[in-house]
């Protein structure tokens, strides 16, 4: 598999990394308006991985126009997910994305759609359906040993509004940062260095909205697939406050987001790490965190169970190659465009609640709210010209 990245930071990095480690991938370019940032990832690969073919380039174009390259890892900030990925999509690339994967329900809905059009493997980089701990409690939910699932709760931050912009500050030489390409989409703002620091996130149009996708987009993931529910989303909505959101399927099952954190705060069990999820069921419960740690209402329901407590759930080294083996095979991987889909409309949807503070009624069909104008016009935003998609 010949392989181009797109927007490679820290935790683009990780996932290269990954992706190096697999004895049946070829890397041969980096694009990035950041001439530091790609030539960081041309050091990386040359010295960590012996790969002298990666040839950095500031232009993303040139990635997705190479015949030669099977597949992107799309590693840039919120505001260039989703577009990179569709744009790669129709050059005939198979991507692999970081999260969160889209800024607005409706671009959750066009990233969708795209892939299956173009018929291209998209993987949304929520690795932790890739990790052993998640999915042995999500089989414990699925299996029916827990009984009827009743609620299921997705750790998340604590929701913020929107950061006032910085100062502007004189451009560099766009041989250094090509600033236009890196804000790509968002809206026109002027320059100013710890953007392109990591001091995007929080800000309106570079960050997906009020951080509830930070953590959001890998626990509703997972609550979604322990309920069968990847074709669909919660029908009501209401933020109780900033830390707290619940949402109800049209079956009933609740979906409760709450903060989470390393020392398990609230009523989450100590020492699950970051992202925690708990599934609940009228014969018992499990939870499960990025330690690799999994406690349960019954040691009994461990029974039998394998799975590696050293695991962390940061780690995407089995998600990379399950996206590698459906580059090859065609299939669909576990995080696909359409589970992305769904998982990421429920996470923006709760978001709007939050934001707007009152409880929403939602058509998973429609994908859109019920009898609130205000709300739907949020489910949206224009792309700054040219980057259409």
């Amino acid at each position: 598999v010949v392989l181009g990245g797109v927007g490679l930071g820290g935790r683009g990095r990780k996932d290269l990394d990954c992706f190096l480690r697999q004895p049946d991938v070829q890397f041969v370019t980096v694009a990035d308006p950041q001439k530091e940032r790609r030539e960081i990832i041309q050091r990386f690969a040359a010295k960590v991985h012996n790969n002298k073919e990666c040839q950095p380039v500031q232009d993303m174009y040139e990635v997705f126009e190479r015949d030669d390259i099977d597949a992107v890892l799309i590693a840039t900030g919120d505001r260039w997910h989703a577009t990179a990925s569709m744009i790669a999509a129709q050059h005939g690339k198979d991507v692999y994305s970081e999260k969160p994967c889209s800024m607005t329900i409706r671009e959750s809905q066009e990233l969708d759609d795209t892939f299956l059009r173009f018929g291209r493997v998209f993987q949304a980089g929520t690795q932790r359906r890739s990790v052993d701990n998640f999915k042995v409690a999500v089989d414990l939910a699925r299996s029916g040993k827990l009984g009827n699932i009743t609620s299921v709760y997705a750790g998340i931050i604590k929701l913020e509004d929107d950061l006032p912009w910085l100062p502007g500050e004189p451009e560099p030489d766009k041989s250094e940062i090509a600033w236009n390409r890196w804000l790509g989409p968002s809206p026109w703002r002027p320059y100013n260095r710890q953007y392109c620091r990591g001091r995007w996130r929080g800000h309106h149009g570079l960050a997906t909205g009020y951080k509830l996708l930070e953590w959001g987009s890998h626990t509703i993931d997972l609550c979604q697939w322990a309920i069968d529910a990847d074709g669909t989303t919660p029908v009501e909505y209401e933020a109780i406050d900033d830390t707290t959101v619940h949402a109800k399927y049209g079956n009933g099952v609740k979906l409760v987001m709450r903060l989470a954190g390393f020392k398990g705060e609230g009523e989450w069990q100590p020492g699950l790490g970051s992202c925690p999820v708990r599934f609940e069921g009228d014969e018992g419960w499990v939870e499960a965190g990025d330690f690799g740690k999994i406690v349960v209402s019954d040691p009994k329901l461990l029974e039998g169970a394998k799975f590696d407590p050293e695991m962390q759930g940061i780690d995407p080294i089995k998600h990379v190659r399950n996206f590698l083996d459906c580059v090859k095979t065609r299939e669909k991987p576990v995080c696909n465009s359409t589970v992305a889909r769904y998982g990421h409309v429920a996470g923006h949807a709760a978001a709007i609640s939050w934001k707007l503070g009152r409880k929403m009624s939602f058509d998973p069909t429609k994908e859109s709210f019920v009898g609130d104008d205000e709300a739907n016009r949020m489910c949206s935003r224009a792309r700054r010209a040219p980057w259409s998609v």
